[in-house]
């Protein structure tokens, strides 16, 4: 038996989490052509209940979003997005991974879509993504929830990412990239093997590689978008029109408590918590908080 087939099915890993969920609910693959490329998304529960856009962070994909997913798509219509130049999404062919040229996407997702009155949740580079986008577009959102990013982010956890995204991009084995990936989360080998299919991918030469562009390095190791200063950052967050809530994991160390308290004073009608026992990759640390929260501000704007 392959390695890789030994992870836990989501079902199996999301009750060892405690996931609250009611149905053994399965995404839908589809494809939306926006802003030049073809764009990857899962889509989960039923399009007649109110509609939740999930955005990923960066070297992630859509699946990071399946624990919420699966607990949340019962009641809502929940669509998890592959961002470009990631899983199952388009590489951008000139290379380009800005702010401006993700917010065309986004911009072109949402018209492809015919996506309105919906809520938007995104992690890290989609939690950035995300809160920009939404001070675009006034009166579009129902809710938006930024998950552990900010205007500002702290250099320490810039540095261990980015120390991660370098180091080699194809490797011999499924199980070296699990051995990589357990190191770098804390996760147990079942959850990663389960997880991990999703974020590799076996090329023709034999060899494992991530499905994600070596060009987006670029991004990371340019820091801030030289169009998006930090002042520039915190206009759109206090721009946000919509009922907001931001999410810190408490062992974050790229998202500090003073950045998640500023944006609780100048967003409106905002609210600020703190995940327990979750570093960075909040919704996979502790899933079953993170639901709790998300559950706080989606009933409150889609009863």
């Amino acid at each position: 038996m392959a390695s890789h087939s030994m992870g836990l099915s989501l079902h199996e890993a999301a009750r060892k989490m405690g996931v609250p969920f009611t149905e053994e609910n399965e995404p839908a693959d589809g494809t939306v052509k926006a802003n030049g490329l073809n764009f990857h998304y899962l889509e989960w529960g039923d399009p007649k209940n109110p509609t939740l856009v999930m955005l990923h962070g960066v070297s992630q994909q859509a699946h990071s979003w399946d624990f919420i997913s699966l607990a949340l798509s019962p009641e809502y219509h929940v669509i998890s997005v592959d961002q470009r130049g990631h899983g199952d999404t388009d590489w951008a062919s000139d290379g380009v991974y800005t702010l401006d040229a993700m917010q065309a996407d986004i911009d072109g997702v949402v018209d492809g879509l015919g996506l309105t009155d919906f809520n938007l949740m995104g992690h890290s580079m989609g939690g950035r993504n995300s809160f920009i986008w939404a001070s675009r577009h006034p009166n579009m959102l129902r809710s938006l929830t930024i998950v552990d990013t900010g205007p500002e982010t702290q250099r320490r956890g810039q540095d261990r990412i980015r120390d991660f995204r370098e180091l080699p991009n194809d490797l011999d084995s499924f199980q070296e990239f699990a051995d990589r990936v357990k190191e770098y989360t804390g996760r147990t080998e079942e959850q990663v093997l389960g997880a991990l299919k999703y974020s590799i991918r076996q090329t023709a030469d034999g060899k494992w590689s991530w499905k994600w562009d070596p060009a987006t390095r670029n991004r990371t190791r340019s820091g801030d978008d030289p169009n998006w200063n930090t002042e520039k950052l915190w206009e759109c967050v206090a721009a946000v029109d919509c009922p907001s809530l931001v999410l810190r994991g408490s062992r974050s160390d790229i998202f500090a408590e003073e950045t998640l308290a500023k944006m609780g004073q100048v967003m409106t009608d905002c609210t600020t918590e703190t995940i327990k026992d979750a570093g960075h990759l909040v919704q996979g640390d502790n899933p079953v908080d993170f639901i709790a929260a998300a559950r706080g501000i989606l009933s409150r704007t889609n009863g």
